[in-house]
């Protein structure tokens, strides 16, 4: 039977609800019908005209991103993705650290039992502590090596000055970001490690013709370092108040620079693109917002799919380096009376540490460090070469890498040993019973340190040796080739305290460069579960 012309055609019930969930997917993806979505994930070239396209100018996650690049800064050696790469772990910084709030309440009564009730007792607790300690530092990694990258491919020139001064301002925060949050634990590690941070606020000088505002308002000329540390701790030393004020910079004041800053700078970059490979412009030139539709590569799927798989790539990792490798260890309680042996600042702070072991705290501490960044600041003010290529730029290079040696070299004049000696006996004692930390004693079984008195002098032990007797026969070989302990006989005395507890002392002898006999004794009490509380007898 034939339809006469002007009779509507009833659709059939599967039809409809064809339509409806083809729509329905439609909204969804911001336009992006359900067929061309199956042409997008088999890789087929899109329908025409491109509706591809419009989920840039449709979806709230999609407009900031362009619906283009150029080929030749999509390929993974260009940028190594590293700008990604940082956005990505401040996001599983925020999502953890969200988490890691629900379990802390910033007091010095609190902060401490807090995270041992949130590695001890919260499921995932020390994971996800571990996961955000991770990602604070491979940030911090990322983010020096997305600037150097950009240095060396001369990404900082014109028109791209402001993009490079906002990325300055994304370092500082985000040193500063993983630094305020070094307190937050409240133990030995976190409060001299930002005591140390800190007190280079002290020697900031008061600036010419002020005298008489410290002398009236402080009842002393030299008042703006004193000012400077009150400002960042709250009182004269860290306490309840700079706990408090450090919580508050971590975790909103510095996210809120961080959020504000990158979107001004990710704005610059989709505004003049990534800048193209030196090779492939004139010099002088810049066409990165010039793409030719031959060169096109569009983000919806072929860059968001290598976007995928590299963050899924780097997840993985971590995930494995927190559940295998990495951990954040939760030393001693924060004790204001007590220094630990080498304490550091941050490793990402050592350059500061190593400067301060040349010369005066005020002109290496501060003078330098504050020229240092004013010049990386100002560096694509000053460059006037047009040229990124680097047969071009070999001064800048070669300048570029001195100061990144430079950096290396300083930040080993940092470690906790450089240039830092304690008595020897002290070190000595240090290797195999740190304050803070394992150590060979610790790394075994409490059942295998076994009571009695083991002496280097007398002590030969009994085949097959044990791991106890291993690390004594190490503790005798470190006394008798170190050469500020001659004639050195050190002895280990194990004793049973308490049930589950056992008092391990240390005790060096030794002859003195005046001849006379010297003695160092230190006294730790062991838990079966941890070392607590230890003890100096001198």
């Amino acid at each position: 039977m034939s339809v006469s012309p002007g009779v509507k055609k009833h659709r059939g019930f599967r039809e409809i609800i064809g339509q409806k969930a083809d729509e329905t997917f439609t909204r969804l993806t911001a336009g992006i019908p359900w067929r061309e979505f199956r042409k997008m994930l088999r890789g087929d070239p899109p329908t025409r005209p491109n509706p591809r396209l419009k989920p840039h100018s449709e979806s709230f996650w999609f407009h900031i991103k362009p619906t283009y690049y150029h080929e030749s800064v999509t390929k993974f050696a260009h940028t190594f993705r590293l700008g990604l790469l940082s956005t990505y772990l401040f996001f599983i910084e925020v999502v953890t650290g969200l988490l890691l709030m629900v379990w802390y309440a910033p007091t010095p009564e609190r902060a401490y039992l807090d995270m041992i009730r949130l590695l001890s007792n919260v499921p995932m607790g020390q994971f996800i502590r571990d996961f955000h300690r991770l990602a604070a530092e491979a940030m911090v990694i990322i983010v020096v090596l997305h600037m150097f990258r950009t240095y060396l491919t001369g990404s900082y020139k014109k028109p791209r000055q402001f993009t490079w001064l906002t990325g300055v301002v994304l370092l500082a925060a985000t040193l500063f970001l993983s630094f305020s949050g070094y307190l937050l634990p409240w133990d030995q590690l976190a409060f001299w490690a930002v005591t140390i941070g800190t007190s280079m606020a002290e020697a900031s000088p008061t600036p010419p013709g002020t005298g008489f505002i410290g002398e009236a308002l402080f009842g002393q000329a030299d008042w703006f370092g004193q000012f400077v540390n009150m400002i960042l701790r709250g009182s004269p030393d860290i306490g309840a108040n700079g706990l408090l004020r450090f919580y508050l910079l971590h975790i909103f004041f510095l996210p809120l620079i961080v959020i504000f800053f990158f979107f001004m700078h990710y704005y610059k970059v989709v505004h003049f693109g990534i800048s193209l490979p030196a090779n492939e412009e004139e010099v002088g030139q810049d066409t990165a917002n010039r793409v030719p539709a031959s060169k096109r590569r569009y983000y919806l799927m072929d860059v968001a799919i290598d976007e995928i798989a590299l963050l899924s790539f780097v997840t993985f990792i971590m995930v494995v380096a927190v559940a295998f490798f990495y951990d954040a260890k939760l030393e001693h309680l924060a004790n204001p009376l007590k220094t630990p042996l080498h304490t550091t600042a941050p490793w990402y702070f050592y350059w500061l540490q190593g400067l301060l072991k040349i010369g005066d705290k005020v002109f290496w501490g501060l003078v330098v460090p504050t020229l240092f960044v004013i010049l990386i600041t100002i560096v694509p003010y000053i460059d006037y070469n047009p040229s990124r290529r680097a047969r071009d730029r070999r001064l800048a290079l070669v300048a570029g890498f001195l100061v990144a040696s430079a950096l290396i070299v300083l930040s080993y004049m940092g470690l906790p040993l450089y240039a830092v000696q304690s008595p020897p006996a002290e070190e000595v004692v240090q290797e195999f019973m740190p304050e803070e930390g394992v150590g060979p004693i610790r790394e075994l079984d409490w059942a295998e340190v076994e009571i009695g008195i083991y002496c280097t002098d007398t002590f030969v032990g009994s085949a097959p040796l044990s791991e106890f007797e291993h690390v004594i026969l190490d503790f005798k070989k470190r006394i008798e080739t170190e050469p500020g302990l001659p004639d050195g006989v050190g002895c280990i005395t194990v004793e049973a305290a308490q049930p589950q507890l056992k008092s391990i002392v240390f005790d060096i002898k030794w002859t003195d460069i005046d001849g006379a006999p010297a003695h160092f004794q230190k006294r730790f009490y062991w838990h079966e579960e941890s070392i607590y509380w230890e003890e100096f007898n001198f």
